[in-house]
């Protein structure tokens, strides 16, 4: 009777042991919860800094009134740099990123030369100490990568002044005019990102300048502008960027 026993639970226990088994291999595993990663975005406010160059794209060039003859010369290039304060707003789930920004910086290109006929006069051009451009951008992201274009209004100072024995005469003015360009950005992490940018500012044109010198007399000339063209890097820090609504990453 015994042996029936253990010979009857042995056989149940095998029973048992395989319905389990088959049981296990029937039901369906649970896979482990995704992980949830925020996707990166553009959208936000910042603040920068940027170093660089500006050069003048053409000589500038004097006309004395009533002399009948103009004479050119050139501009050196000049140092520029300054600070940037912008908002970009990327809607979710699309490349195109939208901003708007300002800048100011410093810039300084000068030229200068004697009339050809009338060689006790010289001639000079300042462009600078300081600029400053309003500018919209579009920009197309990959991910943490953007390249954009840029346009808006400049604002530059410009000083024009003819001396000679006894005399100089010189005319100051902020101008407002067009400015076009564009650049690549590069997002280190999800607050930190570094640029290039080229910008064109057109201050191209005819200017007519007229002062009083010693004595009462009045000189006046014209004088011929240049556009500028400026290249730069730059750094900037976004505010509380913290990435797009959070999306699941498998």
């Amino acid at each position: 009777m015994k042996k029936i026993i253990l010979a009857t639970v042995a056989v149940l226990g095998t029973v048992g042991i395989a319905s389990a088994a088959d049981l296990s291999a029937r039901m369906p595993v649970k896979a482990p919860p995704p992980v949830m990663a925020p996707a990166f975005s553009w959208t936000g406010c910042y603040i920068g800094g940027f170093v660089g160059g500006a050069w003048a794209s053409d000589d500038a060039v004097t006309y004395p009134v009533g002399a009948g003859y103009g004479y050119s010369y050139k501009l050196d290039s000049s140092f520029i740099g300054g600070g940037t304060l912008g908002c970009n707003y990327q809607p979710v789930g699309s490349p195109f990123v939208l901003g708007l920004e300002g800048e100011i910086g410093y810039m300084n290109l000068k030229g200068s030369a004697y009339d050809p006929f009338f060689t006790s006069e010289v001639s000079s051009t300042k462009i600078g100490d300081w600029y400053s451009i309003i500018a919209g951008r579009l920009g197309y992201s990959w991910d943490r990568a953007m390249i954009y274009v840029k346009g808006g209004v400049a604002f530059v100072d410009v000083e024009h002044t003819l001396s000679g024995f006894g005399y100089s005469a010189s005319t100051s003015e902020t101008k407002a005019t067009w400015t076009v360009g564009g650049g690549l950005e590069y997002a280190l992490d999800m607050n930190w990102s570094i640029k290039a940018e080229y910008m064109y500012i057109a201050i191209d044109g005819t200017q007519n300048n007229a002062a009083f010198i010693p004595g009462g007399a009045t000189f006046s000339w014209d004088h011929e502008e240049t556009g500028i063209h400026t290249a730069k890097v730059g750094l900037n820090y976004r505010f509380g960027g913290g990435g797009a609504p959070l999306m699941a990453r498998y």
